[in-house]
């Protein structure tokens, strides 16, 4: 049995799951953005005891990578990167997009669209076919009232994630489908195991969350 422990801090909530050949034993989920660094260290040790499983069980830690909340980002990075070195686990790294079209997959249209907020209006978002493959690579995009119009005109189209919402409030194509969509460690554990078998492993010493774009602090000002 392979066991993979999988870890989502990039959005508001945050999961873990607990996975047995891609099939979630245990879920849980934190509402609360500002606590998931002082919930995650806990959650994981009752999981662990709720399943009768040890941490010497585990065959991997996968962790989503991005984009996302820079804070949240950074502490799902830093739990998974001590588990793997102490452990001497692989770490397996998932792309948070991704990640959120697996729980779109039943959709009956052709493409998924995940949007996640990174303010005014500007997403983090990506596009994939029902096969999980990018149509539109990973970016951070500034939304208007023609984003997406090439590929609507083809293809039908969900846009679901809290980004989603901006783009609800300017784009209007019969093609477009909005639909409120919540994906957790569960779905991250879907695809942690085909990267387990294919041993798409990561470097524990020197992976990165992926921010999808530059962390802003402004200068302080110059003191006259």
């Amino acid at each position: 049995m392979n066991y993979i422990l999988n870890i989502d801090t990039a959005v508001e909530t945050a999961s873990i799951c607990i996975a047995k050949n891609g099939e979630s034993i245990a879920l849980r989920t934190n509402p609360y953005q500002k606590d998931h660094a002082a919930w995650l260290q806990t959650t994981i040790k009752d999981l662990m005891s709720e399943t009768g499983l040890h941490l010497a069980q585990l065959q991997a830690v996968a962790v989503s990578a991005g984009p996302g909340s820079y804070t949240g980002l950074r502490v799902g990075m830093a739990t998974a990167k001590g588990l793997c070195y102490a452990l001497q686990l692989p770490l397996i790294l998932v792309n948070t997009l991704q990640m959120m079209a697996v729980a779109a997959l039943q959709e009956p249209t052709n493409l998924l669209c995940p949007l996640i907020d990174a303010r005014r209006l500007e997403v983090f978002t990506a596009v994939y076919d029902k096969q999980l493959n990018e149509v539109m690579a990973s970016k951070n995009l500034i939304l208007n009232e023609s984003s997406f119009i090439e590929l609507l005109q083809k293809n039908t189209i969900t846009f679901f994630g809290n980004g989603s919402i901006k783009l609800q409030s300017i784009l209007q194509h019969p093609n477009a489908v909005f639909k409120n969509i919540e994906a957790t460690a569960i779905h991250l554990g879907f695809l942690s195991f085909q990267h387990y078998q294919t041993r798409q492993f990561s470097d524990i010493a020197y992976s990165e969350p992926y921010y999808g774009k530059e962390f802003y602090s402004p200068e302080p000002k110059k003191k006259l």
